[in-house]
């Protein structure tokens, strides 16, 4: 009797890492999806605001350029924020 309750909580044991790593998994799949659609969605509006101001008044090219640089640049690093918390969800927690 003692060996078979032994087994089912090793078992037990067992299937909870095996949550928890899926849980991990599932969060880090999360924290990358949802946090990649907001700069997805904001670079490709940044992107087509610079080059209808290019095609509008195309003396304006380089500042134009130094500013959208600068903005997609930024709206990027929220994503490469995304991206490490996922790999701390994955590797640290």
């Amino acid at each position: 009797m003692n060996h078979v309750l032994m087994n089912i909580l090793a078992q037990a044991a067992a299937d909870n890492d095996q949550t928890v790593h899926a849980m991990k998994l599932i969060g880090a799949g999360l924290a990358m999806g949802l946090g990649g659609i907001g700069p997805g969605i904001g670079l490709g509006i940044g992107t087509m605001g610079a080059v209808q101001a290019i095609g509008r008044n195309p003396d304006a090219e380089g500042p134009v350029r130094t500013m959208a640089i600068l903005g997609l640049g930024f709206a990027e690093a929220v994503a490469i924020y995304a991206l490490v918390v996922s790999l701390v969800i994955i590797f640290v927690a």
